[in-house]
Order: C-alpha cells, then structure tokens, then sequence
C-alpha cells in the first residue's frame, strides 16, 4: 500500500477528523459486549492526542436508517473510550450543524470529541456530497482508521477525502499492508483456508485466491457443494445446487494452476441441525440421505492441520463447520490451533474465524486479525477498496 499515514504529516494544533469502526455490539440495556473495535483504533487516536491534534471521531452503530434512533447513539461508545483513553471524551449531540461545530471549535489541543452516529442521516450511505462536505468543514485533516467499513462509499469513508486533505490510520495501513503483502508477494508456500455456509459468497475469494496460492483448503458448509460436484451423495446437507457446476468449474481451475485444493475426506453428521442430535464420523461417500455433514472430521482436521502448520503464510476466512455447537466445533478448533503453531504470516479476516480464534484463545498468536469482516472479503477478491482509494498515495 503506497498511500501517506498520519506519522508523515504535521498534526499539532490541527483539527483532524478521524473514521473510526465503533460499530459494536451490544446488549439490551445498551452496554457493550465486545470492546475489540474500539481498542484496535486506540493507537491512532492515542498517537494523534499525543502529537497535540485536536482530534474529531466519527463513526456509525447498526443500521439506524437514516433517523435518529437513541438505540443507536454512540453515548455509551463515549464512555468506554473514555475509559480505554484514561482521558474525558466528549460527546457531540450530531455530527454536523451548528451544535457539532461549537463543540470543535471549543476543544483544545489533544483533546478528543466523538460525534453523534453520522447514519442518523440517509445522505452518509447515500455518499451526498453536501453531507460530505459539512463534515469536512469540521476539520482540516481526514484520517481514515476504520478497515472495515474501506468497501463502502460512504459519505465519511469516501466523499469527505474529496474535500480535505486524506490520510491513514495506523489500523488501517496495518490491515492493507499485512493483507497486500499476502496477497501480492507472499512467502510460500502459502495457504488458504476457506470456509463459511456458502460457495456464492466466496466465488470471487477463491477465483483471485486460485491464481496467487500453492493449497486451497475449502471446508464448511461450502464443502458440501464440491463434494456434490465430485459425485458425492451428502444427503439432507447444505448445498447450492446451481452452483454445482461452478464448483465442478473451480475444481478444474486449481488443476490447471497446479493447485493443490483440498476438501474433507471425512465429516460429522447428524440427522438433525441440533446440539444434542445424535452424530457420527464418516467417510464422504458413506453419508446417508437423511443426514447432514455440520463438521469436517477428524482425518481431514488432520490433514488440513499438517497443510497448515509448515507454510510460510497462511490466510482463513470462514469456519470448518457449525462451531457454535458443540459437537460440531472440533473442526474449526482443530484449525485455530494449526493457526496458531504456524511459524510462518497467519491471517484472519471474517467475523466468524475470528470468533473462533477468540474463543480459542490464540488470538495472540497470530500474526494478523482483520477488524473487517465485508472489507477483508473484498479485499481477498482483490478489489479495489472506495476508503483506500481516496487517501493520498505516499510522495
């Protein structure tokens, strides 16, 4: 990634407008039941606070569309960062108008204003440009630290760089420059691991990753489809038979790219989609049609494990089964650890592998977990990202 970050540029005094992904889950009472986000943009602002900017945040909260909605307020975001900051962190009632423009022009240097959820208006996904620029007219500098929402042209993420000078945040450099280097000048061999419900979602993901990778490992309910696609009969489980043909397509790709693919060769089944149904291992042509595969089993955990562990990079996106069960966790588990030996780059992207790799606890050990599930996909499938985009490439 050859785009300028906020350690090139001059700070003190500036009023700096900083993207942040404080999109964060909470509970019923509006208390929040995971902080990830809001820690992984602490260096940035940190470092901004540090260097004497005035430093403005900006980000969204579920999909309030387009209307103010209490449910939706960042308040409670406020609080935490406030907490993580060990500083006061003010909160603005709006993120443009009079009210937010009082609220910047009374801070002072190093400190930090949160502004209310800028999808409280329908013209920040609409990418309006007035809207766009109203939040420019708040600052003088754009920083963009929110990697997971780059792959939407939004009016924070892409219309506000048209305005105002756009740089990087030190996550987001971090997310492009792990994640290119994977992808554009990785050291082998180099694995990837896919996984996930459904081949539809990832087709541009394997397609891009055929033409860059020495093993491509598909597990998950995708499998299903490829397992159809050799032949295989795999009963009541998930499949998408008019993507059969492309999975019969795809298989013959990585042939033609000298890829190795691997699918599982044995899988868990049950009769029924429940944590307490009976199950059993089996082979891949002995699964019965009134069962369905929820698990890799444990000869193609082991396999994968052994494709895993020696490579020199390794990128997973997506679980090896239903591993919020858990009778059918061990796949996904058996992966996270391999992940986790791994001496070689180790990525993670999608919410569900890093869930997974929580859950584990060897989250440390990787070298890389991706804060954008949509945005590491796209990225996977080499697309240009509108966030990255519009920041200014490095002189």
């Amino acid at each position: 990634m050859n785009k300028a970050g906020i350690e090139e540029i001059k700070v003190e005094g500036k009023r700096v407008f900083v993207r942040v992904d404080f999109n964060v889950p909470m509970d019923d009472q509006l208390n929040i039941t995971d902080d990830t986000r809001i820690k992984a943009a602490l260096p940035t602002i940190n470092y901004l606070v540090e260097n004497g900017a005035k430093v403005i945040l900006a980000s969204h909260l579920g999909r309030p569309k387009g209307k103010v909605n209490p449910k939706y307020s960042l308040a409670p975001v406020a609080a935490r960062l406030g907490q993580l900051l060990n500083k006061q962190v003010f909160m603005a009632k709006d993120c443009i108008g009079a009210e937010a423009e009082a609220e910047v022009n009374h801070l002072n240097n190093g400190q930090v204003l949160l502004l209310e959820n800028v999808r409280f208006y329908q013209e920040e996904e609409e990418n309006a440009p007035e809207f766009a620029k109203k939040l420019a007219d708040l600052a003088e500098i754009y920083v963009n630290d929110a990697f997971g929402t780059a792959h939407r042209a939004h009016a924070s993420t892409e219309g506000i760089a048209r305005y105002i000078p756009a740089y990087a945040g030190f996550l987001m450099k971090k997310e492009v420059d792990i994640m290119g280097k994977a992808l554009e000048n990785p050291s082998r061999p180099f694995v990837a691991v896919i996984g996930g419900a459904k081949v539809s979602d990832k087709i541009a993901v394997i397609e891009n990753l055929l033409k860059k990778v020495d093993i491509l490992i598909i597990g998950g309910g995708m499998a299903n489809t490829f397992l159809k696609a050799q032949g295989y009969e795999v009963g009541k489980s998930l499949v998408e038979d008019d993507k059969v043909g492309l999975a019969q397509e795809l298989l013959i790709q990585a042939q033609t790219a000298g890829v190795r693919l691997m699918l599982p060769t044995d899988v868990i089944v049950a009769k029924e989609f429940s944590p307490d149904a009976p199950s059993r291992i089996v082979k891949v042509s002995e699964i019965q049609p009134e069962e369905q595969a929820l698990d890799i089993g444990p000869e193609s955990s082991e396999k994968f494990a052994k494709a895993i562990i020696p490579a020199s990079t390794v990128i997973w996106n997506g679980p090896m089964g239903v591993f919020e069960m858990a009778p059918f966790a061990g796949g996904t588990e058996k992966i996270a650890k391999a992940m986790a030996e791994c001496q070689g780059a180790t990525i993670v992207g999608g919410g569900d592998s890093v869930a997974a790799v929580e859950k584990m606890g060897v989250a440390e050990k990787l070298t890389h977990i991706s804060t954008g599930g949509g945005a590491s996909l796209e990225f996977l499938e080499g697309k240009v990202l509108p966030g990255v985009a519009a920041l200014q490439d490095r002189q």
